[in-house]
């Protein structure tokens, strides 16, 4: 009789543990692929108790039988993630492999998990109609050892503590949530649906969850039909990001934290793992996004670890990235982030900045939209946005506005903050391009204090747009808080636009008495026109008002094109003015002593702003000098003290300043003939300005002069200037081509600005406006000859004030001076200005200013003088026949008697 052979035993293999089925089955992954394969083995020679199953899944109990729960988490414990070895074989007919699994890499050593379950009193050895073994025999005896020991579900204690309570569903999702929201609670990971999605039961109280992880999104699957994941319909790295989150969460013990409930009823949370957020791991790796919306609810140092792997991913190109190109250009340097003070708030989303440089630089806030206009959305017939009313002011006119620009106002004007410019805006439309940045002062950051108080709201951007703040979460945090509290634009109730009146003249006469009797009123500094005159926002009225600082006479500004009106050019000191005055007002709360008003409406006062008048403070400057009703008013000693210091200095008009010689007290009554002295010099004008002053040359120096010019001229033939390479400056004398005649010259620069400059052409008068490719350094063989035009002005007299004789009396004066050769005579030599009469012929009859005068086109100066001055009388006897025959300004009589000036209108 023969033996029979052995059956061979098949050599173990080697895998991980995947997932625990149940009590007596596991899903085992191989070592290598990505993914590697997967098999489900049972346990040979043993039964489990059977674990519930989901409501709808399939027939079938739906609690646990005792001890499953107990079974499948001593296996979950020993197993999950660990390399084990097995050995398995499909018997015929059936549908899955058994086998047994050894944990260890040994075999001969290695602990054999069936063994250990019945050793437990965990599970059950098949005893009947099955083939005996020494395995299954040895199954045997640790079954009964664990009887007689009274372990596991041998034990004594009731089965009924031993069956879970488990809560598939939650009737109230969202109060659930709310009661744990932001609280750590254990967890067993059950199911990965997706890379950021997963189901979970939560202990010890066992209540199944479905968790989307917060702040990100993977690649889902699309589904069937019956919504199940169709593997037909692949989505790239959907099936990495899914394994990725298996092999190290599934049926892993981790902690879970809940924040809110989206709209499908899913709680948003997060999963922390001992070694790590699953979450940042898988944006790092780039098989994640950021998720706007279901970043909000993360606290902020988790949002920052997740934008930056984000960033990270992006510049490696990692996997969802790997197509990936940057939208916004890259800024860095000192135009990243820079210090600056806070000049001016543009309404409610802007700010102009000074830079160390004394430069200046408008930039927005980023990501933050100011308060809208209600009801102005949409386009008329022609796709054109619909026209706001006439008058329209948004600053007053939209709700909220005006609470936005206060709040920056008060929070910023005048002070240093930090920028960071996260995005520069490109041109589009009829904007320009918008330079975006996040300000923080003291570390705070100025959008998000705006956004929570309810006065601006967060720009939303699709998810691929990097053109955003570097602070976006912290936005829409606070602006979810703002909602929430319902602040400002997030009110339930509709927000009314502030009613402000425009003071003007009917207005200003009723309002005078009472602004007088309240010595001091508070008002606001909206803008500043020049250096002395001021718009105001004053809260106690809630009106504006134009004002202007009495008690001086102020340069005039430079002044843009308006409507109907064209650009003016400012006088002298006039821009700088302007500049020292709004920088120590614009924006700022003052105090203001109103006196009177003028004939359009416009108050007459002094200011102060941090206690200090502003009419002062520009005659101390030297930019102003103290006009009479100033010298009248109790602020004289300050102006006359002001004043002196200013012209002791030598400051800027006072600049070729020279103190008169003190004159010898006039002790006679009677009058004392003054004999007029006559010297006459041939010239020719050159240039007759709109303030009534006259450039001319002596005949004698003009062919002195075209020699000097037609030299340069040839020196620049033969060595051409590169166009550029000169830079001027204010103050400058070098050479410029003429627009007309496209000749050199040269020149004195009097104002640079945005590649332009105003030039003085110094040897015959004229101004222009011309780029500075049109400028070159003048040689040094051409700079030392002075001007050979000098400026006089008229002597004894003014130009009308109004607008149509003044063009009229420089028109004739124009006329009357366009001829070859005249003949002039100074009369007077005061500082920096001296006046002269100008003549036909030398017999001093035709006298082209007395003609003027009694044509009616030219006031005579009223002069108090205790001296006789022969050329003053015959002035005044031409005006007196000019009004007399109502000739021109004196057409509807005298008009001098409502001529009386004003307090101080310097502009």
């Amino acid at each position: 009789m023969t033996t029979p052979a052995p059956v061979p035993v098949p050599a173990p293999k080697r895998g991980i543990v995947k997932q625990i089925l149940s009590g007596d089955s596991v899903v085992i992954r191989g070592l290598s692929g990505a993914p590697p394969p997967e098999k489900q083995i049972a346990f040979s020679g043993i039964t489990a108790p059977k674990l519930a199953r989901r409501p709808g899944e399939s027939s079938g109990e739906s609690k646990d039988e005792p001890w499953a729960w107990e079974t499948r988490e001593f296996l979950r414990k020993k197993l999950i993630g660990e390399e084990v070895l097995f050995v398995s074989e499909k018997p015929p007919n059936a549908t899955r492999e058994y086998g047994t699994i050894y944990l260890g890499k040994d075999i001969n050593t290695a602990e054999n998990i069936s063994e250990s379950l019945v050793s437990e009193g965990l599970v059950t050895v098949r005893r009947e109609g099955v083939r005996p073994t020494p395995e299954l025999t040895r199954l045997c005896e640790l079954e009964d050892e664990a009887k007689r020991a009274g372990k596991g579900k041998w034990g004594t204690s009731p089965s009924s503590e031993h069956v879970r309570d488990v809560k598939w569903s939650l009737e109230n999702i969202k109060a659930f949530v709310d009661k744990n929201e932001g609280k750590p609670i254990k967890a067993v990971i059950e199911h990965v649906r997706d890379g950021s999605t997963v189901r979970a039961f939560l202990l010890p109280d066992f209540h199944y969850i479905t968790l989307m992880i917060a702040g990100i999104r993977c690649n889902g699957f699309k589904l069937d039909e019956q919504g199940r994941p169709d593997p037909s319909q692949k989505i790239e790295f959907a099936e990495e990001a899914k394994y990725y989150v298996e092999v190290r969460l599934l049926q892993r013990e981790v902690d879970v934290v809940l924040y809110s409930v989206n709209n499908s009823n899913n709680i948003i949370g997060s999963i922390l793992h001992p070694k790590g957020n699953i979450a940042e791991n898988l944006v790092r790796e780039g098989f994640a996004r950021c998720v706007d919306w279901s970043l909000a609810p993360l606290p902020s140092v988790d949002i920052q670890k997740l934008r930056l792997a984000e960033s990270q991913a992006k510049s490696e190109l990692k996997r969802i990235w790997k197509d990936y190109q940057a939208r916004a250009p890259q800024i860095t340097g000192k135009e990243k982030e820079f210090s600056a003070t806070v000049v001016e708030v543009i309404n409610g989303d802007a700010l102009q900045l000074k830079l160390a440089n004394n430069s200046f630089k408008k930039v927005f806030l980023a990501s933050i939209r100011p308060p809208r206009e209600a009801g102005r959305a949409g386009q008329d017939e022609e796709g054109k946005p619909i026209p706001r009313p006439k008058g329209f002011r948004p600053l007053y006119d939209i709700p909220w506005m005006f609470e936005a620009r206060e709040y920056l106002r008060k929070k910023l004007i005048g002070k240093k903050v930090h920028i960071v410019i996260d995005y520069i805006q490109e041109a589009r439309d009829s904007f320009p391009e918008k330079a975006c940045a996040t300000v923080t002062i003291n570390g705070k950051n100025v959008a998000e204090a705006l956004v929570s108080k309810g006065l601006a709201t967060v720009v939303r951007y699709r998810q691929d747009d990097d053109q955003r703040s570097c602070r976006y979460d912290e936005l829409l945090k606070a602006e979810t808080k703002a909602e929430k509290s319902q602040l400002g634009v997030h009110s339930k109730k509709d927000g009314a636009p502030l009613r402000v009146t425009e003071i003007d003249s009917a207005r200003a006469k009723l309002e005078l008495a009472s602004f007088q009797r309240a010595q001091r009123i508070d008002a606001i500094v909206e803008f500043v026109a020049s250096g002395s005159r001021l718009r105001l926002y004053i809260p106690k009225t809630n009106s504006l008002a134009t004002f202007l600082l009495g008690g001086i006479t102020c340069p005039r500004a430079t002044r843009a094109a308006t409507g109907n009106l064209p650009a003016s050019e400012g006088e002298e000191f006039g821009d700088e003015a302007l500049l020292f005055t709004k920088e120590k007002c614009l924006q700022r709360e003052v105090s203001i002593q109103v006196d009177t008003h003028d004939k359009a409406g416009n108050f007459i006062g002094w200011l102060w702003v941090d206690n200090v008048n502003m009419s002062v403070e520009l005659v101390k400057a030297g930019f102003a000098s103290v006009h009479f009703t100033g010298e009248k008013s109790s602020y004289a000693s300050q102006l006359k003290q002001a004043e002196d210091g200013a012209k002791a200095q030598k400051l800027r008009r006072w600049k070729n300043y020279v103190e008169e010689e003190p004159q010898e007290k006039v002790v006679e009554e009677e009058r004392v003939p003054t004999e007029r002295k006559v010297n006459y010099e041939e010239v020719v004008v050159t240039e007759v300005t709109n303030e009534g002053t006259f450039f001319v040359q002596k005949v004698a120096d003009g062919p002195k002069a075209e020699s000097l010019l037609a030299k340069l001229r040839q020196e620049f033939e033969a060595n051409p200037p590169l166009p550029g390479a000169y830079n001027p400056k204010r103050g400058d004398i070098c050479a410029a081509k003429f627009t007309l005649d496209d000749a050199w010259y040269r020149v004195k620069v009097e104002k640079v600005a945005s590649g332009k400059a105003l030039v003085h052409y110094i040897d015959y008068g004229n101004r222009e406006t011309i780029p500075t490719t049109r400028l070159a350094s003048l040689p040094a063989a051409y700079s030392a000859d002075r001007p050979f035009a000098a400026e006089y002005s008229m002597p004894y007299v003014s130009l009308p004030k109004d607008e149509e004789f003044k063009e009229l009396a420089l028109k004739y004066l124009k006329e009357d001076t366009n001829v070859a050769k005249l003949y002039l005579n100074v009369e007077s030599r005061a500082a920096g200005q001296h006046t002269a009469s100008l003549h036909k012929d030398q017999s001093g009859t035709t006298d082209i200013v007395r003609g003027l005068i009694a044509e009616g086109l030219l006031l005579v100066d009223n002069i108090k003088s205790r001296r006789q001055n022969k050329l003053l009388e015959d002035y005044r006897a031409a005006q007196t026949e000019a009004k007399k025959a109502h000739l021109n300004i004196w057409e509807y009589g005298d008009i001098t008697e409502d001529d009386a000036k004003e307090f101080g209108l310097g502009n």
